[in-house]
């Protein structure tokens, strides 16, 4: 009996260790660098190199640009204000490898740009009540003078469907440059195909939507004042590639101070659903944003 028990209970124990490990794994990695998260019907896959954010589905349903031009898909981080660094994008944080640490949080972690002298960190943290996925990016001052830094978020979606924000039309600049019209208290793009590259700022409310073919993806990110961004930067930003390539949708945090060793966090959470209606302007994707972020 005494036998028994120990071997009923060094069973359990093991069969209890295998599954903290198996939920204490945030990504499963796959070929190539990869890795994805799956968190209910939503799934998210990251690329070692640059850190990208690669895809971002809801079932099988894709909501960012696939395409394989450089610089025109995925999602990427960059620092800000771009005056900084001007083009192309540093290549710590954009294209070279990231090391990972996959625990109960799946962490990237950049090279310390030989420019900037900042280091960037990426935390991914699926949550299940929601199928949302929270990433933190943190900036690291690794310099040995105090600098001051934003961070910058870009994610590069299809020219197609609907863009909208809470912001007055008169808050968007260049003031024209892009369609966006004022309909059920928000600011909404209808995607075009322009023949000129375009790229507008907005200060809105710590939100930004885009709705195409079937599906909506919403970002959470904190709310700026007018104060608080980069120079000629903004909390809220529109690219639009000229004809019907793709568009990029940008969200920054505050300017902030960091003495050599500081870091600051920031954090944008990212939801996606299915959405049945018309990918334009509707109080009903109004209300589905409201119910997503719970407004």
């Amino acid at each position: 009996m005494l036998i028994f028990m120990k071997k009923f209970i060094t069973t359990a124990l093991m069969a209890a260790c295998v599954q903290i490990m198996a939920a204490a794994t945030v990504a499963v990695e796959l070929a190539d660098g990869k890795y994805i998260i799956k968190n209910g019907e939503v799934t998210m896959t990251i690329d070692t190199n640059g850190g990208k954010i690669l895809s971002f589905k809801y079932g099988d349903k894709e909501a960012i640009s696939q395409t394989t031009f450089p610089n025109s898909f995925g999602s990427t981080f960059w620092t800000s204000p771009q005056k900084e660094w001007n083009w192309p994008p540093v290549p710590e944080f954009d294209r070279n490898p990231y090391t990972v640490e996959n625990g109960n949080q799946f962490v990237m972690t950049s090279q310390v740009s030989q420019r900037l002298k900042y280091r960037v960190t990426k935390t991914f943290v699926p949550n299940k009540k929601d199928q949302s996925i929270a990433v933190t990016y943190t900036i690291k001052n690794e310099s040995d003078e105090t600098r001051k830094v934003a961070p910058w978020e870009i994610t590069r979606v299809p020219n197609d469907g609907v863009i909208f924000f809470d912001a007055p039309i008169e808050a968007i600049t260049p003031a024209g440059l892009m369609n966006f019209q004022p309909q059920f208290g928000l600011s909404w793009f209808q995607a075009d195909e322009a023949q000129q590259n375009r790229k507008i700022n907005a200060d809105g409310k710590g939100w930004l939507a885009y709705c195409a073919n079937g599906l909506l993806m919403v970002k959470k990110f904190d709310d700026l004042n007018a104060s608080q961004p980069a120079p000629e930067e903004a909390e809220i930003q529109v690219y639009v590639n000229m004809r019907k390539t793709f568009i990029e949708l940008e969200s920054q945090g505050a300017y902030t101070t960091l003495k050599p060793g500081e870091e600051l966090k920031w954090t944008v959470t990212w939801y996606v659903a299915p959405f049945d209606g018309k990918a334009e302007a509707s109080e009903a994707l109004k209300k589905k944003v409201k119910s997503i972020l719970k407004l």
